[in-house]
């Protein structure tokens, strides 16, 4: 068995296990697994094994290594974790299914008007700069609210909101705020929790957790 399949296997088991600890009941959430920067043939292995959900944070490296397999596989579905570019939305809908990282009218625009060109729709989150962090991307607390007006305006579909807390602090603080704020607007999704964090993420329900290192190891 390859070792990004025992790798998941292992964090499976103890996502199950954390679960059962909170007792939430009739609650799991997908695992993103973060294949960015890892070629195909190392991702093989999670694919063969029969893992749907995969994270890319760039446009052109997804395309190149997805498209093939997508075509072959429907099932398989493609996460845009990173920032996404004006530019670069037409060749993001054609490979992805869901975009996490949607920060902007001029954004949400786009690919509103992009989805009707193509005659497909994705999932969209709204990414929330919780910290205010000037080299992250993301919109302030108090702009939530006006963005999905627009997006829901522009017909786009919005699950919910994600979140990337700084890194060298406790991220529980920022999940629970993610999490009041995903009530306050009645959205159904969170986009949040790492490899170094998807366990605190699990007590907030997150719905997609975004694993890469914990799984395919260190990249070079």
């Amino acid at each position: 068995m390859h070792q990004t399949i025992k790798n998941l296997i292992e964090i499976q088991s103890e996502i199950k296990q954390n679960i059962g600890k909170l007792g939430l009941a009739n609650y799991y959430p997908n695992i993103i697994a973060v294949s960015k920067t890892f070629k195909i043939d190392y991702i093989s292995n999670l694919i063969d094994f029969g893992h749907l959900h995969f994270g890319e944070n760039k446009v052109q490296e997804a395309s190149d290594k997805w498209k093939f397999i997508k075509e072959k596989n429907n099932s398989i579905k493609l996460h845009m974790i990173g920032k996404l570019q004006t530019n670069k939305v037409k060749q993001a809908l054609k490979i992805f299914d869901y975009i996490h990282s949607v920060d902007s009218k001029k954004l949400a625009q786009k690919i509103s008007n992009e989805q009707k060109n193509l005659n497909k729709k994705v999932h969209i989150f709204i990414q929330v700069n919780l910290a205010n962090e000037a080299q992250k991307s993301g919109i302030r607390t108090d702009e939530i609210s006006d963005l999905l007006e627009f997006c829901k305006l522009s017909n786009l579909n919005v699950l919910g909101l994600m979140c990337l807390p700084p890194f060298d602090e406790d991220s529980d603080k920022y999940f629970s705020d993610l999490k009041s704020l995903n009530d306050k607007f009645d959205l159904k999704d969170l986009s949040m929790g790492m490899s170094h964090d998807y366990l605190k993420a699990l007590k907030y329900k997150a719905s997609f957790l975004r694993i890469g290192s914990k799984i395919f190891g260190n990249r070079n």
